[in-house]
């Protein structure tokens, strides 16, 4: 199968590329000239070819390094996902040791790459893309979490009172401080656990 003709790619700010290299019969390369001012990348399906039923495809990431040649995945494309966009600053620093299919093909000098390589769509499922990829970075989201957690518990605690002091008000609903206490609590052991826990 040639899958030359069925992808192209965009780096922001530049011009389409369609020039793809087909390194065995599933998989292809293309380069990416001044790999330094890479911030994003945009992978798609050209319409010209669908993928066979069953299959997509894997899009990997490939950064020059003085250690050699790596791949992280980025993700994948199919016929329901004809398009995808990747934000691949943060990789540009990664020192991956992950191997990949495509080998030790040899990089160029400033020169980046995208492999994508045809597989089944149950195989896609389960690989995981580099976390880096993501758009949220989760060290400053834990730690503006934690801060608002403080801060909501700080800002609550002030307007504590014994039970002696509370002045009796129909109109007022009290909360213990021990109960929202327990809530922070709750809530910073399950940010350590998964940062992502909010989403489910």
């Amino acid at each position: 199968m040639s899958v030359t003709q069925m992808f192209g790619i965009i780096v922001s700010g530049r011009l389409v590329q369609t020039d793809a290299q087909q390194v065995s019969e599933n998989q292809m390369l293309f380069n990416i000239a001044d790999a330094d001012s890479i911030n994003h990348i945009v992978v798609f399906m050209t319409g010209q070819t669908p993928f066979p039923d069953g299959l997509g495809g894997a899009v990997y990431f490939s950064w020059p390094s003085p250690a050699g040649q790596s791949w992280l995945l980025l993700g994948h494309i199919s016929n329901v996902k004809p398009s995808a966009i990747f934000k691949i600053t943060n990789l540009k620093s990664t020192d991956s040791s992950s191997s990949h299919p495509f080998g030790q093909v040899e990089p160029q000098s400033h020169m980046a790459q995208i492999g994508i390589s045809v597989e089944p769509l149950a195989q896609l499922s389960q690989q995981t893309p580099a976390t880096l990829t993501n758009t949220l970075n989760v060290e400053p989201f834990v730690e503006f979490s934690k801060t608002m957690c403080e801060n909501l518990f700080n800002f609550a605690s002030s307007f504590a009172q014994t039970q002696a002091q509370m002045v009796p008000n129909p109109n007022e609903m009290f909360v213990p401080v021990s109960k929202l206490q327990q809530w922070y609590e709750n809530f910073l052991r399950r940010l350590q656990q998964n940062p992502y826990f909010w989403r489910s």
